[in-house]
C-alpha cells in the first residue's frame, strides 16, 4: 500500500495490500473454456491474472506477447484470463470477439464482456490493465500499460511459495480447451500487394506466412516461411504490410518481431533490413544504423520520396527506413497518441496502420482515432493534416462532408487514379471513398468483413477481407452506396470530477527486489493534457514527479484528460555493478465531466495498488 507516502514510493514486500476479488461477468460468455462457464471459485487455489483488453488496442497485443513465457513457465499453478472489454462498437459483437482469440493466438480463457461489467467493477481505467488475484481470491496488484511481465512474474513466484507453505496452492491443469483449428488458404491476411507478374502476395498473419496466389487471388502459388512464430531466414511473427522496392525486392513490416525484412521473388531469399527483435521502449535511439535501431510494431510500409515510410502503430508514428544509407529514423509523431495536426515533429498520431503514396502525399490510417490523415511537404517541412476524424473516442459511419464524416478503426488506404483515396473502414466492414477536390465522404461497398487493406487491378479494387480470410475482387463502383448514419462515443462512463483543483496520483510501486533507477537522474515522467486544450488552465506539460495539481477551467465542463507515465526500476543488489532494470509505462486517454459532487482526486494505477 502507498499509506502517506508519495505516490511513487515503493511499498515494502512483505505489506502486500489484499481486497477481495469481485466475481467475472460477461454477457458474451466464455471462450476458450470447451463451453464451460466459470467463476472465481474455479480458479481457487490458483494465482489468477485477468488481462484487461480489446483486440484494436496495440498495447493489448503487446501484453499478449509479454505474457506468453510466464503463462507456459507457470502453467500448472498460475491461471491468465482474458477480460474482453470492448471500446468500439464492433468489438463489443460476439463473432469479433471470437475471430480475435484466434487471431490473436490466445491461449487462455477469455471471457466476453461486451457492458465492460467486470472492467467496471475492478474500476479499470486503462487498456491493457493486468490484475493479479492470488489463491485465496484477493486481489494484490493491479498493473497498466506494459512492461509488467517480470514484476509479475516474480509476484507469480512468492504466492507460489507462500501458498505452498500454507496448503493453500493447488497444482494442475488450467481450464484451456483448444478450439478446433479451421482449414483454409488463408488465416487472417493483413495486407496484400499486386507483384509486376501479375500475382498477389498476401501477409497470411495469423499463419506467420507470407502467401503468393495467382492473378485469380486464390490459387497458391507458394508459402514464404515456415509458419511457425519465429525470427530467422525462413520465419515471420504476425507479418503485416507489403511494398515493392524499386530493385524488386518486397520490403515487409513483420510486425510481432519488431523488424523490417525483405522478400526476393526472383530468389526466395529472406533478409532482415531493420530493427533488433526486440521491441523499442521510452529512451531508445530514434535514429541510427537499421540493424542497431529498435522498432515498434510496424504495421505497414510504403515507398515514398526515395525512402520506406513506416507506420510504427506500436509508437504513434511514422519512421522511414533509408535502403540507402542503411538508417531509419523517426519522421513523424511524438509517441503521445491522439490526433493533433501541425509539424512533423509535433503531430500525434494513434496507431497509424495503413499507408498509401501519391506523388505530393502519404495518406495515413490513423486506427485509434478513426480518421484519414496524410503528410505533406510545405517548404522544407512535413506537416502533418487530418481529412476525415475528429479523435479517440468518436466513430462511426456516416457520409457527407468530410468535417462531420465518421469511419470505424480504419486499418488500410488505397490512392485511386482520379485523386481520391479508398479507406478500408475496418470495424465498419466497409469500403469508403475520401474526395479531397470535394471534401466529401461516401460509402463504396458493404457486407465486408473486417477488410485490412485492397490493391488496384485495372479497373477493379482487390480488397482483403480479413474476417473471411480471402482476397475480394469488386469493379470500381461508379456511384456511392447510400448507408443510413450512425454515430457512437466509446461507452466507457466518464469520470466525474470536482471543479477547481484535481489531484492527478499515478500510483507506482516498484516490484518487490526492485527500486527505482536514480543513477542517471529522475527515474519517472509525467506527461499531462488535454482535449479540447481549454479544459486545463494549469497542470499540463511534463515533469519528473508522479503526482500533479491539475486546475481545470470551469467553463468547460468536459473533456479528456491525457496522461502519459514512465517508471523504470532495476533489481536492487548493492554487488550487482550492472543490474537488470525494466520500464514500466502507460498512456490514459481519461474522459472526464465537471460535477459539483465530483471527486478531487484521480488515482491512476500503474503497478501496485492505490491506498
Amino acid at each position: 500500500m502507498n499509506d502517506a507516502a508519495p505516490a511513487h514510493t515503493p511499498a515494502p514486500a512483505t505489506r502486500r495490500a489484499r481486497v477481495r476479488a469481485p466475481e467475472l461477468i460477461g454477457k458474451g460468455g466464455w471462450l476458450n473454456t470447451g463451453g464451460k462457464d466459470l467463476t472465481l471459485a474455479d480458479f481457487r487455489g490458483r494465482s489468477l491474472i485477468l488481462d484487461f483488453w480489446t483486440f484494436c488496442c496495440i498495447n493489448c497485443l503487446h501484453v499478449l506477447d509479454e505474457l506468453r513465457e510466464l503463462e507456459e513457465k507457470h502453467r500448472d499453478t498460475v491461471v491468465i484470463v482474458g477480460v474482453h472489454s470492448p471500446k468500439f462498437a464492433h468489438e463489443a459483437e460476439h463473432a469479433a470477439v471470437v475471430d480475435a482469440v484466434e487471431r490473436y493466438e490466445v491461449h487462455h480463457p477469455v471471457l466476453d464482456d461486451p457492458e465492460l461489467a467486470t472492467w467496471k467493477q475492478y474500476a479499470v481505467r486503462a487498456w491493457p490493465t493486468l490484475v493479479v488475484i492470488d489463491p485465496e481470491g484477493y486481489v494484490v496488484a493491479q498493473h497498466a500499460g506494459e512492461g509488467h511481465a517480470h514484476a509479475i512474474e516474480r509476484l507469480v513466484a512468492e504466492l507460489e511459495a507462500e501458498h505452498a507453505a500454507k496448503g493453500t496452492l493447488r497444482r494442475g491443469d488450467g481450464p484451456y480447451v483448444a478450439p478446433e483449428p479451421v482449414a483454409s488458404d488463408l488465416r487472417f491476411p493483413g495486407k496484400a500487394l499486386l507483384l509486376p507478374s501479375g500475382n498477389f502476395l498476401v501477409s497470411d498473419s495469423t499463419r506467420h506466412q507470407l502467401v503468393e496466389l495467382g492473378a485469380d487471388g486464390e490459387s497458391v502459388v507458394r508459402r514464404i516461411g515456415s509458419g511457425e512464430r519465429g525470427f530467422t531466414a525462413d520465419s515471420f511473427s504476425e507479418p503485416q504490410g507489403l511494398a515493392l522496392l524499386p530493385d524488386g525486392r518486397v520490403v515487409v513490416a513483420d510486425t510481432v518481431n519488431h523488424a523490417l525484412r525483405t522478400y526476393d521473388p526472383a530468389t526466395g531469399a529472406v533478409e532482415t533490413v531493420a530493427g533488433t527483435g526486440r521491441q523499442w521502449w521510452q529512451g531508445s535511439a530514434t535514429s541510427g544504423p537499421a540493424l542497431e535501431v529498435d522498432l515498434s510494431s510496424p504495421w505497414d510500409v510504403a515507398w515514398w520520396q526515395g525512402k520506406v515510410w513506416i507506420a510504427m502503430a506500436g509508437v504513434h508514428q511514422l519512421w522511414t527506413w533509408d535502403p540507402g544509407t542503411g538508417t531509419v529514423g523517426v519522421a513523424a509523431g511524438t509517441t503521445n497518441e491522439g490526433l493533433v495536426d501541425g509539424p512533423a515533429s509535433e503531430a500525434w498520431f494513434a496507431q497509424p496502420s495503413g499507408l498509401a503514396a501519391t506523388e505530393d502525399r502519404l495518406w495515413v490510417a490513423d486506427s485509434e482515432t478513426s480518421a484519414l490523415r496524410y503528410l505533406e511537404r510545405e517548404g522544407e517541412e512535413y506537416v502533418v493534416r487530418t481529412a476525415v476524424g475528429t479523435g479517440l473516442f468518436d466513430f462511426g459511419h456516416r457520409d457527407g462532408d468530410a468535417a462531420q464524416a465518421l469511419l470505424q478503426h480504419p486499418l488500410g488506404v488505397t490512392a485511386l487514379p482520379d485523386g481520391s483515396v479508398a479507406v478500408c473502414d475496418t470495424y465498419n466492414h466497409a469500403l469508403r471513398r475520401f474526395d479531397p477536390a470535394a471534401g466529401e465522404v461516401s460509402t463504396l461497398a458493404t457486407d465486408l468483413r473486417e477488410p485490412s487493406d485492397a490493391v488496384l487491378v485495372g479497373g477493379d479494387i482487390v480488397v482483403v477481407e480479413s474476417a473471411r480470410h480471402r482476397l475480394t475482387r469488386l469493379r470500381l463502383p461508379e456511384e456511392a452506396v447510400r448507408v443510413d448514419a450512425v454515430a457512437h462515443r466509446t461507452q466507457r462512463a466518464a469520470t466525474e470530477v470536482a471543479p477547481g483543483t484535481l489531484r492527478l496520483d499515478v500510483v507506482f510501486q516498484a516490484p518487490s527486489g526492485q527500486k527505482l533507477d536514480t543513477r542517471y537522474g529522475p527515474s519517472t515522467r509525467l506527461l499531462v493534457s488535454s482535449t479540447p486544450p481549454g479544459l486545463l488552465l494549469a497542470g499540463e506539460g511534463p515533469g519528473t514527479d508522479l503526482f500533479r495539481d491539475l486546475t481545470l477551467n470551469p467553463e468547460v465542463t468536459e473533456g479528456v484528460l491525457h496522461v502519459s507515465a514512465m517508471a523504470a526500476s532495476c533489481d536492487d543488489d548493492p554487488a550487482n555493478e550492472y543490474p537488470a532494470c525494466h520500464v514500466h509505462q502507460q498512456d490514459w486517454g481519461v474522459p472526464v465531466t465537471v460535477t459539483a459532487d465530483g471527486t478531487a482526486r484521480l488515482p491512476l494505477v500503474l503497478a501496485g495498488m492505490d491506498a
